[in-house]
């Protein structure tokens, strides 16, 4: 990092740059010869009463003393990502909003408000693309009026880490004792490289006695949750204990209710994976919503008795295969920043991180 002009450190920035991502190095240390230089990378979005605020791409906020800085400056948007399909934090948000669908909504200015009877915090979270229409307390006390009156937290989803992400509403919300509960990594890689993972171990192909190979059952709808392109009323009694099976290996929704069938069946085109185990409850299930060029997968579960035995792999390998017969081309996922083996298996496949999202609770 070069801050030098001459051989001599300049700071070149002002209140003025608020907004803009910066480099800056300050002078830390307690005296005595125990002093050192930290250099801060992030989007600084406020300079407020002697001190800078600089949120890294993480989210993490750092607080700069005016009087500890001793070099800095604008710095330009980060370089195009070399892995991966060509996007923005826009399309991305807007593609993963349309796989996730609320049981209501309603708009404040340019912010999307979200309710599902509490099924996940992403169907029950403000996601704010663009102005509410109004001063940021007046929407805030809104959005808590607005989700109290369901008996709801009240959550906003705000991204960072990606030019034209809200490092300037994380500040904001932080100075306002909202505080995060979680972070998420929005994750990004070629459809067609991970259709290719192991056909036999998806069971698409090799040898047919091969018993040792996972069979990948799709779906297009769980139970009266009817997917698009789905006639009504079709289901058979196998595929409804298909069905049934893939709600019980589902982590994460309790008592399957309307409103969690609603939200699963959302999406332009949506296709349900399933494993059979020993009983009637899949070995691993997974869930894909193909939106033109795009395709997401969410939901990938395994039975911990079955892991590290290729089941998610062949489970979103069966998934990707479909999508990639669908016109897709590109691929999405959203996995939890501490989720550490599921984050290794996402490497491997060749997904990198595009932004993250954080999800502020109202104090």
């Amino acid at each position: 990092m070069e801050f030098t002009a001459g051989g001599r450190l300049r700071v070149r920035l002002t209140p003025a740059d608020v907004g803009k991502r910066v480099s800056v190095r300050q002078l830390t240390g307690g005296g005595a010869g125990t002093e050192k230089f930290t250099d801060t990378v992030g989007v600084l979005t406020s300079w407020d009463k002697g001190v800078l605020l600089i949120t890294r791409r993480t989210g993490e906020s750092v607080r700069v003393p005016e009087s500890a800085l001793v070099a800095g400056k604008v710095v330009p948007a980060a370089p195009a990502r070399r892995r991966g399909p060509a996007t923005d934090f826009e399309e991305l948000a807007r593609v993963g909003a349309r796989a996730w669908q609320p049981v209501e909504s309603e708009p404040l200015g340019e912010w999307r408000l979200r309710a599902s009877a509490g099924f996940t915090r992403r169907a029950n979270s403000v996601l704010p693309l663009g102005d509410p229409g109004a001063p940021l307390d007046e929407a805030l006390e809104r959005v808590r009026r607005w989700y109290g009156e369901r008996g709801l937290p009240a959550y906003i989803q705000v991204a960072t880490g990606a030019e034209g992400t809200q490092e300037g509403l994380y500040a904001e919300l932080e100075r306002r004792g909202w505080r995060t509960e979680t972070t998420t990594e929005v994750r990004i890689g070629a459809l067609a490289a991970i259709g290719d993972l192991s056909a036999e171990a998806a069971g698409d192909s090799g040898d047919a006695g091969d018993a040792t190979a996972p069979r990948v059952r799709l779906d297009r709808s769980l139970g009266t949750a009817t997917a698009p392109g789905t006639a009504a009323g079709t289901a058979t009694k196998a595929h409804a204990a298909a069905a049934t099976g893939w709600l019980q290996r589902y982590q994460r929704s309790g008592v399957p209710g309307p409103h969690v069938l609603h939200v699963l069946a959302s999406g332009p085109s949506v296709w349900f994976a399933s494993v059979p185990g020993p009983a009637e409850v899949p070995a691993a299930i997974g869930r894909c919503v193909v939106d033109g060029r795009w395709a997401g997968f969410m939901a990938v579960e395994v039975d911990p008795a079955r892991r590290r035995q290729g089941l998610a792999t062949a489970v979103m390998a069966a998934l990707a295969r479909r999508a990639l017969e669908e016109g897709a081309s590109a691929a999405w996922l959203q996995v939890e920043s501490d989720n550490t083996g599921a984050r290794a298996l996402y490497d491997a496949m060749g997904f990198a991180v595009h932004h993250r999202y954080h999800y502020f609770r109202s104090p």
